[in-house]
């Protein structure tokens, strides 16, 4: 009875512990918590900003705002007037591992960027990135 018991908790501990995320900020928070992390579909994308060769934001509808941080630099995404979003194994994309960019490198190449994460913004973040100057 008492293995039994034992066993049971250590296994309610894992679920506890596997449950827990961390933001973007480093803190933990449950992984009921989807303010921040929330799917979209790739083909819902109305237009996209890059901040420069590693963040792109993309808008979804209307109101809604994604950042999308890259693995490495993506160089000219910060330049580019279209991008192409990607999503691998599915449609809709929740991670960084299920996006990748698209677009035109130096030369005219093709360059496939791959996505490490994906972040739901609030209205002012997003716009509070937007503003910022661009750095070359």
């Amino acid at each position: 009875m008492i293995r039994a018991s034992l066993g049971a908790g250590c296994a309610a501990l894992l679920l506890l512990a596997a449950c827990a995320t961390r933001d973007t900020d480093g803190r933990q928070s449950a992984a009921g918590d989807n303010a921040r992390r929330q799917c979209f579909w790739a083909q819902s994308v109305s237009g996209f900003s890059a901040i420069d060769d590693q963040t792109v934001i993309v808008t979804v509808g209307v109101n809604n705002a994604f950042r999308l941080d890259l693995f490495s630099r993506c160089p000219d995404v910060d330049w580019n007037q279209r991008i192409a979003l990607v999503s691998r194994g599915g449609s809709s994309i929740c991670s960084g591992l299920d996006a990748t960019i698209i677009t035109r490198g130096p030369g005219g190449m093709q360059q496939r960027c791959q996505v490490r994460t994906v972040t739901k913004l609030t209205p002012e973040e997003a716009a509070a990135l937007r503003a910022r100057p661009r750095s070359r």
